[in-house]
């Protein structure tokens, strides 16, 4: 099936739409395909700031409406313990709340941006989304991620390059109950190395302890900065430390 196909027998639909290139992906060629779509941006703690102002930004690109949600995710036990089942407990509970306001809204399709590349025996999430019957057309339509950032950047939406993006929880060790003071001081410093200009890297929290991980391109400059690093980021932590093995690029 071609994404034409899909959106011809899906003409009327609502995206959930993350702010990142696979979700803007799936709004462009709704769009392009004349399905009547509006995008859903589910807001909770474990979604930094900048990726809400991203979602914004490339739904006004696109003229699509799009609708925030709140949703309170750190009143979810299960997503709060940050278990194993983490992801699929924490997918469960905003998409549960996503559909209900998709629907009172008239939608009976809610979509979002698997593709074709996402492993799913590796993405509990993905449980989640086929017990609340979202469907993927990414996935569906047998298109990959090279894809999609090749035909993202031919259609000139600014997300095509956007490294992919795991949401704040994740920087939490499995096991460790997650608080809104760990996510802000998490954000915090992202944001801070950011600004210094390095991109495409993760700050890990172990303890009281920010462990940085960055790309083997970016490595000797983070070495070169530390006592720039250090002056952003330790008035949140005990220590700053830097990971010596290369994070793979986030592609």
């Amino acid at each position: 099936m071609t994404l034409q196909a899909f959106f011809t027998q899906y003409p009327r639909a609502a995206v959930a739409f993350s702010g990142g290139v696979d979700s803007a992906f799936v709004l462009w060629a709704a769009k392009k395909y004349g399905c009547d779509v509006r995008a859903y941006y589910v807001h909770s703690a474990f979604q930094p700031a900048f990726e809400l102002e991203d979602a914004k930004k490339l739904a006004e690109q696109l003229d699509i409406p799009m609708t925030v949600i709140e949703v309170d995710i750190l009143s979810v036990p299960k997503a709060v313990e940050n278990g194993a089942d983490r992801c699929y407990h924490c997918k469960h509970a905003l998409f549960t709340t996503l559909w209900e306001r998709v629907r009172a809204d008239g939608y009976t399709v809610l979509l979002d941006g698997t593709n074709a590349s996402d492993d799913a025996s590796d993405r509990p999430g993905m449980r989640a989304l086929k017990e609340l019957s979202v469907l993927s057309p990414l996935r569906l339509c047998g298109v990959t991620k090279a894809q999609v950032r090749e035909q993202s950047r031919q259609a000139d939406l600014f997300t095509w390059d956007k490294p992919a993006y795991a949401c704040l929880a994740t920087r939490v060790p499995t096991g460790t109950p997650i608080t809104q003071d760990k996510l802000t001081k998490i954000e915090r410093a992202e944001q801070a190395l950011a600004e210094l200009g390095f991109t495409d890297f993760r700050v890990r929290l172990a303890g009281n302890t920010a462990r940085l991980e960055m790309t083997a391109a970016q490595l000797a400059q983070a070495a070169a900065r530390y006592e720039q690093i250090i002056a952003a980021l330790g008035a949140d932590f005990d220590a700053v430390v830097l990971d010596l093995t290369p994070r793979r690029a986030s592609r």
